[in-house]
């Protein structure tokens, strides 16, 4: 039996602690309530961003509160332009008033919001004690341009054409003659760039700006530039590269053939604010200059080549001759949509020192940096003149110690020896040269350093960049077991490393937005990282990539393969999964509102194409250890599952008819997948494979009155399978949760928990500090050693072992639902989570033949806590240890 135990609004620290035996018997014990105050004021989901360009921003802003039953019961949101003002609580932009209301949350309701202009906002709280509270320090954000129309500079160029390999430099010289208040650079670009303000780079992201589908959608940043500039003689500097804007590496994917193709471009505006009040804008005209760069080729997807030689020192200073430079010409813009990037940026996010150094010969070091991760290296070198240095990046090692790429290199389809993959080339100037790629980068573990000349390396002379989409880490788990804890970390970081302004499969032989790879890891995703935003922008691509019937391609955003191939219901159901998930972690429906006719637009699709209510359209199972589901079977679930989000969307937005109509799709899906695969005699469906079993159970196939037979089939299949996986992608999302969500966690956790093949210990024994894309580590391919598609344990480890679950019925954790397992085989475990309204956190260890536990839930969120085999009880909230004898 399990006992179900009502927790209320509560605090972040100890405050009481609750021992619950057995006999149920309860001892409480308050601690002293403690200061109150706001916290995690956000705005679009970031701490104080410009550039803003929506009519009706996002505010939000958390309760800190150690008082028992803390709660909002009322808030007042102030905007204005003063910050004076706004901090003595008066807005002229907007005041929402006094409004009775526990949300967390509220979006712009005032004037319209003018470009270029910074608003300060605050917060004030009204607690269940009538007491007012507000954040101690201010928030702000900054419009962007607004409209298409504010933008001043044009697209300018070189006159080169997409064969010439060679980035561009980019360079202005302009006066200021007055005292400066504030500078802001907007900068859109179709491929990527740097920027440079007199000699020094601009800002601290890489990769700019995120990938887009560039003929339909591009994005702009915004930078604060104030400091660079200087009264004066002044420099601004662009450095242009070709990102996927400008592909110029063969591969099967063909995005050399891209339709928006083109020798990369941009447009900026240098917008001076001064102290007298006036504006100088210094925009992109035909009064800039060009010149080809040291940068002799760049491709993201495999390397970068830089000769030193040809360096031209100082060319984004005040004092650097252009005179030799090149006129710029003007180019049409990529496309009519240009937006403002509002994500967190990708970053150098750690530096990684190399582990080790093997010096094979005179021309030849391999380094080892200990962990795969996503990034780049950078070398520090001094060698003859014209010396050719090559980095040879890669995930495994042959047996003589030299680099192995030949697991990621198999869709590479090279046309010369030219463009060797992930190998960086650098030609020494013959002084002591500093060279990290700029418009690359790769996933590797091993780097090997061939020369043409001998060179003298030593370990530090090689350095690792992790790279990333810098997202807020919001979630830890802790166990006894140190598998299980590698394996969190190694999920993590088989998750960052594929997290670059869009989630990808890999960092090294791809880097494409596989849309099965993501909604299967979008738990994991949330559960560990601040994503919100993330999410939203890659959902804007798959709105740009959707064809008009509803179709949408397996990888996004794409050159416009994958329309043909690899998509399906078990793929791109990303376009309903990933905003549902959003809604459930973050409470904020803005991204199923802005998906909800891109949803139904597929749904009616597929509808059209398969009357029935089944359909073969999919991948199935993708990399099964042994057995193969029927990908009828595991695509018509996904049906299922988009028709019951879709179902749930309309009736959050209003929209009965399409509530009602997708609600008896989904039960049409529903009957004829029983119907087929279900026999109600034996409970099994299918051949009662491990992820026909889990997959039925999981989505809520199953009958009501089936499910604790089919679930105990499951437990016997995955017995009779030694209590190992047997499952493929698709499988991976269902088995464990399955299982623990009726009632064989102690199963979930013996396969989670396994060392030898097939299993996610069995890649940690191997030295593992990633997720690998095959079961089988000796397969001949598919054997990427860094992908997230079996990522979902990552999320389990939060649900099955921790047992925090948002409420559907009340998202983004303002209700908990709380269900640990307290499985054999384990001492201790931990799960925290911060949520919207806080940290969540449960933790329990055994003391002998006891288990204790503590929850903790934050202010104005409740909870319901599950406990195995005991009685129920209702709390208030707060920090609560139970105890009881097993």
């Amino acid at each position: 039996m399990k006992g179900t135990v009502h927790i209320t609004s509560g605090k972040q620290q100890a405050l009481q602690r609750l021992f619950f035996m057995v006999t149920c018997c309860l001892t409480v014990m308050i601690a002293q309530a403690q200061n109150e105050t706001i916290v995690a004021l956000k705005t679009e989901n970031l701490v104080n961003p410009i550039g803003i360009d929506v009519d009706q921003p996002r505010f939000s802003w958390q309760q800190q509160s150690k008082r028992e039953g803390a709660k909002q019961v009322a808030y007042q949101v102030i905007v204005g332009t003063d910050s004076v003002a706004v901090a003595n609580n008066r807005g002229e932009s907007w005041d929402s008033g006094k409004q009775s209301s526990d949300a967390l949350k509220a979006s712009y309701g005032g004037q319209a919001l003018q470009p270029f202009s910074r608003y300060y906002w605050k917060v004030l709280l009204w607690d269940d004690q009538g007491q007012q509270r507000s954040a101690q320090q201010l928030a702000f954000f900054e419009t962007g341009m607004r409209k298409q129309e504010n933008w001043k500079g044009a697209w300018i160029s070189d006159d080169n054409g997409i064969a010439v390999k060679p980035a561009a430099y980019f360079r202005k010289q302009f006066q200021t003659s007055k005292k400066i208040k504030s500078a802001r650079a907007y900068i859109a670009a179709g491929g990527l760039y740097e920027l440079y303000l007199n000699g020094q780079k601009v800002g601290n992201h890489r990769l700019d700006p995120a990938y887009t589908r560039f003929d339909r959608r591009n994005l702009y940043v915004s930078y604060d530039v104030t400091q660079q500039l200087q009264q004066g003689n002044n420099a601004i500097g662009v450095l242009m590269g070709n990102g996927w804007y400008n592909h110029q590496s063969t591969a099967v994917w063909f995005f050399d053939k891209a339709p928006w193709r083109n020798r990369p471009t941009f447009c900026l505006d240098l917008r001076i604010t001064y102290d007298d009040g006036s504006i100088e804008t210094i925009v992109t005209d035909k009064s800039w200059k060009t010149s080809l760069s040291p940068i002799i080729f760049n491709s993201i997807y495999t390397a970068e080549h830089y000769d030193a030689r040809l360096e031209q020192k100082g060319w984004n200073t005040t004092t650097f001759d252009a005179s030799k430079w090149k006129d710029v010409i003007y180019r049409s813009a990529p496309s009519t949509h240009v937006v403002s990037q509002v994500m967190p940026p990708i970053r150098n996010v750690k530096k990684i020192a190399a582990t080790s150094m093997r010096k094979l010969n005179d021309t030849t070091y391999v380094f080892d940096f200990g962990q795969n991760f996503s990034g780049v290296s950078e070398l520090h070198v001094e060698g003859k003149e014209g010396t050719v240095v090559r980095l040879k990046h890669g995930e495994r090692l042959y047996d003589n110690g030299h680099v192995d790429i030949s697991n990621i290199d198999q869709h590479y389809r090279p046309t010369d020896d030219k463009d060797p993959f992930q190998t960086d080339i650098v030609i020494l100037s013959g002084s002591s040269d500093t060279f990290m790629p700029k418009f690359n980068y790769k996933g590797f573990q091993y780097v090997e350093v061939t020369s043409s000349e001998p060179i003298d390396l030593k370990q530090e002379s090689l350095t690792g960049y992790f790279m990333h989409s810098d997202v807020t880490p919001v979630g830890t788990i802790r166990s006894s077991n140190p598998v299980i804890n590698k394996i969190w970390a190694a999920t993590n970081q088989a998750y960052l490393s594929n997290l670059f302004g869009y989630p990808t499969d890999c960092p090294q032989r791809e880097k494409n937005g596989w849309t099965g790879d993501a909604h299967i890891a979008i738990e994991t995703g949330l559960y560990n990282f601040d994503g919100i935003s993330v999410y939203e922008k890659w959902l804007a691509d798959h709105r740009d990539e959707q064809q008009p019937n509803g179709v949408l391609p397996s990888i996004i955003p794409t050159d416009g393969w994958g329309y043909e191939w690899g998509n399906g219901l078990d793929w791109t159901s990303t376009i309903a999964i990933i905003p549902w998930n959003v809604y459930l972690f973050y409470g904020d429906a803005t991204l199923l509102r802005d998906s909800y006719d891109a949803i139904k637009r597929y749904v009616n699709h597929v509808e059209e194409q398969y009357p029935t209510g089944l359909t073969s359209w999919g991948l199935g199972d993708w990399v099964p250890v042994k057995s193969k589901s029927p990908v009828e079977f595991s695509s018509s679930i996904y049906y299922y599952t988009d028709s019951r989000i879709l179902s749930e969307a309309a009736k959050l937005l209003g929209k009965e008819d399409d509530a009602e109509k997708y609600a008896q799709l989904a039960d049409k899906i529903k009957t004829a997948i029983n119907q087929k695969y279900f026999n109600k005699q034996t409970g099994i469906y299918g051949e009662g494979l491990q992820t026909e079993l889990s997959m039925a159970l999981y989505w809520g196939i199953v009958p009501e009155e089936f499910k604790v037979k089919v679930a105990d089939n499951l437990a016997k299949r995955v017995a009779a399978d030694n209590f190992h996986l047997d499952v493929g992608l698709l499988g991976t999302k269902s088995i464990l949760n399955a299982l623990s969500e009726n009632g064989y966690a102690d199963v979930a956790y013996k396969v989670a928990s396994q060392e030898d093949y097939p299993s996610w210990g069995w890649w940690i024994k191997n030295g593992a500090t990633t997720l690998y894309e095959n079961w089988n580590i000796g397969s001949e391919r598919d054997i990427s050693l860094n992908h997230i598609m079996f990522g979902e344990i990552g999320a389990w480890l939060y649900k099955g072992l921790g047992g925090i679950k948002p409420d559907p019925r009340q998202p983004g954790f303002k209700h908990v639902l709380l269900e640990p397992h307290f499985v054999q085989g384990l001492d201790n475990f931990e799960a925290s989570h911060v949520g919207p309204y806080g940290e969540i956190k449960t933790s329990w260890k055994r003391k002998g033949k006891k288990v204790e536990l503590t929850v903790v839930v934050p202010a104005n969120s409740t909870a319901t806590l599950h406990l195995p085999r005991q009685g129920s009880k209702a709390l208030t909230s707060g920090n609560y240890t139970f105890e009881w004898k097993e």
